[in-house]
């Protein structure tokens, strides 16, 4: 018996892939509460995420033969839930985002090879350790580009590895490192006020 992998419980993958509709519901049992909250953190309302979670079982069950397994089920599974979640974004238009040119401005400026303003590494995730600050994290975050908004979500907040990161978004792990760097930069701009 070949199991999803070590901390996906013992659901035999083969009997998954077969359509297997009890192996299947133990999937929704584990992923759901995850699931959740990286769709909620996306398109942040809780009827539109619960609906976003449910078509993407419902397409994930629908697509198991497409699963190649050159990543854990569950990487695979959050990349439909990410895709269906930016749509619905797209399609709900609900924020006012910063553009491309916003993310460059907020960027370290760097004199003769050196940051030319005082610079340290900066996680967005251990700033918002209080319910207070961590609003003010999730509006700066709810702010930023799709993309930028994904990965701080699935890197920082979901706390998947860049290489997950990379495979859920069908992105390098270097175009990952360097988004996320641009994403806690512009996010670091925007809440440098309320923490300095």
């Amino acid at each position: 018996m070949k199991s999803l992998n070590n901390n996906e419980g013992d659901i035999d993958l083969d009997t998954l892939l077969a359509g297997d509709k009890a192996a299947f519901e133990k999937v929704i049992v584990k992923e759901s509460p995850r699931l959740f909250r990286m769709i909620m953190r996306i398109v942040q309302d809780e009827d539109e995420a619960r609906s976003v979670m449910q078509e993407t079982f419902l397409q994930a069950y629908k697509r198991l033969s497409t699963f190649r397994r050159e990543s854990k089920f569950s990487t695979w599974l959050y990349a439909i839930g990410l895709n269906l979640a930016r749509a619905s974004l797209r399609k709900l238009k609900r924020f006012d985002t910063l553009d491309e040119e916003a993310i460059d401005r907020m960027q370290p400026a760097f004199s003769n090879g050196m940051y030319a303003d005082s610079y340290e590494t900066w996680n967005p995730q251990k700033i918002a350790e209080r319910e207070e600050r961590k609003e003010l994290v999730h509006k700066a975050i709810n702010k930023l580009p799709d993309d930028y908004r994904a990965i701080v979500t699935l890197r920082d907040i979901e706390e998947l590895s860049t290489t997950e990161v990379a495979e859920v978004l069908d992105i390098s792990e270097g175009a990952v490192r360097v988004r996320l760097h641009r994403a806690r930069q512009a996010l670091r701009k925007q809440l440098d006020q309320y923490f300095s």
